[in-house]
């Protein structure tokens, strides 16, 4: 399984989520410049946290009109597995992979420490490895994570199976309806806010977000083999 983690100006997580497919599931992985403009060898394409061109006008606002975002609309089209975290996620919102808007943390501040999630879809490709309802520990740090869509969509989110992650105790942000993690409506592209290329490792206070990893080599092992013997 070839893995990419996009890199733009600003990103500071691609470092992360390059050893947690490294380390964890020992998977081929580059860091993709935000200049190219062909993702087609990947199988799954990583869009890490930051501050993507320093986030000026939005987060995600400028990422988004990069090159590399067409080959990742296009990628996202064939199917293929995207995951944006943190800055990722709001990177694929500002470019209409995932419904919704991002505002600022209802305290106005920053964020950073463990936060308890439940996982509200195990159906989803990067969410096989766990149980419906369990609730894992995965550390978040942001300043615009707070989670924003109107009744109509937070009711289509709901009725397709869209919530991937809620927050499970406390809000940290304001999120609507709680909430951490979206797919689209095809289930292949996840944005969440919490980090979980920072809990692969008990060491680092948590493993949870490991099987994320292994939830992804696992759906697509099974897609490759199916693929092959046909």
């Amino acid at each position: 399984m070839n893995f990419a983690v996009l890199v733009f100006p600003g990103s500071n997580c691609d470092l992360d989520c390059y050893k947690a497919v490294e380390e964890t599931i020992g998977q081929k992985v580059e860091y993709v410049w935000h200049t190219e403009t062909d993702l087609s060898k990947y199988d799954a394409i990583l869009v890490p946290g930051g501050f993507s061109y320093g986030d000026y006008l939005r987060c995600g606002a400028i990422a988004r009109f990069a090159p590399v975002m067409t080959a990742l609309v296009q990628a996202a089209e064939q199917g293929k597995f995207i995951l944006g975290i943190c800055n990722g996620f709001q990177i694929l919102l500002e470019a209409g992979l995932l419904p919704g808007a991002m505002l600022r943390n209802k305290t106005l501040k920053f964020r950073c420490h463990s936060t308890l999630l439940r996982v509200e879809n195990n159906q989803n490709p990067f969410t096989v490895d766990y149980k419906e309802g369990e609730v894992i520990d995965i550390p978040i740090a942001h300043g615009e994570g707070n989670y924003y869509c109107d009744d109509a969509m937070l009711a289509e989110l709901k009725a397709n199976n869209q919530i991937v992650f809620r927050y499970a105790v406390d809000n940290p942000n304001g999120s609507v309806d709680d909430i951490a993690g979206i797919s689209n409506k095809a289930g292949n592209v996840v944005g969440m806010m919490p980090h979980p290329e920072r809990a692969v490792n008990e060491l680092l206070g948590s493993a949870d977000g490991k099987r994320m990893f292994t939830s992804i080599l696992q759906t697509w092992r099974e897609k490759h083999d199916a693929a092959v013997s046909r």
